[in-house]
């Protein structure tokens, strides 16, 4: 969106929204006979509504004027604000901005917080410009916000760069970036080590936002994460830890990816009084499958209704309680002076969107983008950061020669880990793994650091007959790799390596299964219905020979399982690390001989 957001500022702008309003010029849009959702008094209501150039000049009674250049009916409709979402990663869609506003415009989202921490993981300040760069001229607004942690958890993870208190300086310092990124160190935050408290105190003296992950935080932690200059959190965990985070003062981001939660989020929110202001709506994190099929916002949405929130609620969350905590009082509800990001839905309750305006002007209709999007940054870009040799079999392979049996550690549960240790036996110096455990290899791609693969014994993942790599892997996205046949390993580790970056899925030694994310290794250019597809195949493959344990069906696990900064154990590049003790342990137990 050009010239934003001081388009509004034109004193001649104003001059003629002053005169529309008091009907001595026309309205260049009038939008008549629907009804309002007015997210400021909770009241559906009818209303007609003016717009001159980007301005909402009045809202008022229904079939009162009908001088206007163009004239939309929306009999029998409704209109809200276009949604906002407070916190979404675009590298989790797999597809380019443009590819994500193609998408998410027609869904009635007008405007996210891009936290591009997958980019600056994978290519530092360079990749921060260039998602900038590719968000200018597209009908969807992106508030960037400045990566926190690169990498998440400083000396138990490799990422391809590592910014620090004078590179998040140098962020905030451009007039685009609108705040700091999640914070997810989160001992970091507590012990007030470096480089957390020089990069919240940059964020702090810089007057934008500094977001949070308090992923686990309760009690004197919460209290002490928040004393520490965070203002929000998204990794809400249930109806408990939402009235906790509220409680404490965080605006609190609720996202849609961990569709467990909501309806003991919505049961809490019953207990109290009315919705709090410092509830927001986000999605975090949308697979391309879900993201073309289901949507973003509007899926959160429809589902927190689904669970027996209140539409206006919800969708007071989405829009006004959202333009307040990003300090956009231009944004968030139907009013004059505010600007024209307007949603009209023909059912309110499954969020079913008709058309689209952003800055008064129509930019998707019945689903469709009203014009074709061109990119304004380059889609070749960053397509040589997998930086590796193809693998062999033997590389995915537990030499343990002269043993006959071994005790190791191992990584218990995907969803919340814990330690384990199991006696495991070793044959012609190779360890035989049990049936039930999965060999997990994390393989440095950035350049930094001997390649060679670090792999891990995981717990309580189902039985697995084939193999899955993905160069997504949170957040530091090196190569890893899934699977119990080294052979099958190595095949999908190749397929991704050969592309450029990406995910594959092998059995029986051969590739069942690509998808190519050429551009950083996370992203792909193609239309977001082409990158789905490819998706949903990847899925597929994965189910026809992984027997998933109930709490991991979905690929969320599989690309978090090197997420080091949450707490208990994580396979990274540098070993089998603890996130809430930092340490680092060896493959073999203490005392195994």
């Amino acid at each position: 969106m050009p010239n934003e957001p001081h388009d509004l500022h034109a004193s001649d702008l104003r001059d003629r929204a002053v005169r529309a309003a008091l009907a001595l010029e026309p309205f260049d849009v009038l939008i008549v006979g629907g009804t309002i959702v007015d997210v400021a008094t909770s009241e559906i209501r009818p209303a007609d509504i003016g717009l001159v150039g980007p301005l909402i000049a009045s809202v008022h009674a229904a079939a009162s004027r009908t001088d206007a250049k163009q004239t939309i009916d929306a009999s029998g409709r409704f209109i809200a604000p276009g949604f906002i979402d407070t916190h979404m990663h675009v590298e989790s869609s797999m597809v380019t901005p443009r590819r994500y506003a193609e998408t998410v415009v027609p869904q009635g989202t007008t405007t996210v917080c891009w936290d591009p921490h997958e980019v600056g993981n994978v290519a530092g300040l360079e990749g921060i410009r260039w998602a900038l760069e590719a968000t200018k001229q597209l009908p969807l607004r992106f508030l960037t916000l400045a990566p926190s942690c690169v990498p998440s958890a400083p000396g138990l993870e490799l990422a391809g760069a590592e910014f620090r208190s004078g590179e998040m300086a140098t962020m905030l310092s451009w007039p685009n970036i609108s705040g700091v990124a999640e914070v997810m160190n989160m001992r970091g935050v507590l012990e007030r080590s470096e480089p957390m408290r020089g990069v919240i105190e940059a964020g702090l003296a810089s007057g934008k936002r500094v977001c949070g992950h308090a992923r686990g935080l309760e009690g004197a932690d919460l209290q002490a994460f928040v004393a520490a200059g965070i203002q929000s959190d998204h990794e809400i965990t249930s109806g408990e830890d939402l009235l906790a985070k509220l409680r404490a003062g965080l605006t609190v981001e609720l996202r849609g990816s961990h569709d467990y939660v909501l309806p003991g989020v919505i049961e809490a929110l019953r207990t109290l009084p009315h919705l709090p202001q410092t509830l927001t709506i986000c999605t975090d994190d949308v697979f391309p499958d879900d993201l073309v099929n289901d949507g973003a916002m509007s899926s959160v949405l429809r589902r927190l209704i689904g669970y027996g929130m209140r539409p206006v609620d919800a969708i007071r969350a989405a829009t006004l309680n959202a333009a307040m905590w990003l300090n956009r009082y231009d944004l968030g509800l139907i009013a004059p002076g505010r600007r024209a990001d307007i949603v009209i839905l023909s059912d309110l309750e499954k969020i079913k969107v008709d058309r689209v305006y952003a800055s008064g002007r129509e930019v998707a209709n019945d689903g469709r983008l009203a014009e074709v999007l061109n990119g304004s940054a380059r889609a070749d870009a960053y397509r040589d950061t997998v930086k590796l040799a193809r693998l062999s079999a033997a590389d995915f392979e537990i030499a343990l020669p002269g043993r006959a049996e071994a005790r190791i550690n191992t990584v218990v549960s995907p969803r919340f880990t814990k330690w384990g240790e199991a006696a495991v036996e070793v044959k012609d110096g190779k360890l035989v793994l049990p049936d039930n455990m999965l060999l997990m290899a994390v393989i440095h791609r950035h350049g930094r650091k001997d390649p060679s693969p670090v792999i891990g014994i995981l717990e309580d993942w189902g039985h697995w007959c084939g193999a899955l790599a993905t160069t997504i892997s949170h957040d530091s996205h090196n190569l890893t790799v899934f699977g119990r046949n080294p052979a099958d390993m190595a095949a999908a580790a190749n397929a991704v390596i050969d592309a450029g970056g990406g995910m594959a899925t092998a059995e029986d030694g051969k590739v069942t299964a690509l998808l190519a994310l050429p551009v950083c290794g996370l992203l792909s250019d193609a239309p977001a219905h082409e990158v789905a597809e490819d998706f949903a195949k990847l899925r597929l493959a994965a189910d026809a020979f992984a027997d998933w344990m109930p709490p991991i069906r979905t690929f969320k696990a599989v690309v978090g399982a090197s997420l080091a900064c949450n707490p208990g154990p994580h396979v990274t590049d540098l070993g089998l690390t603890d996130g809430t003790t930092l340490q680092i342990r060896p493959l073999l137990a203490a005392g195994s001989n």
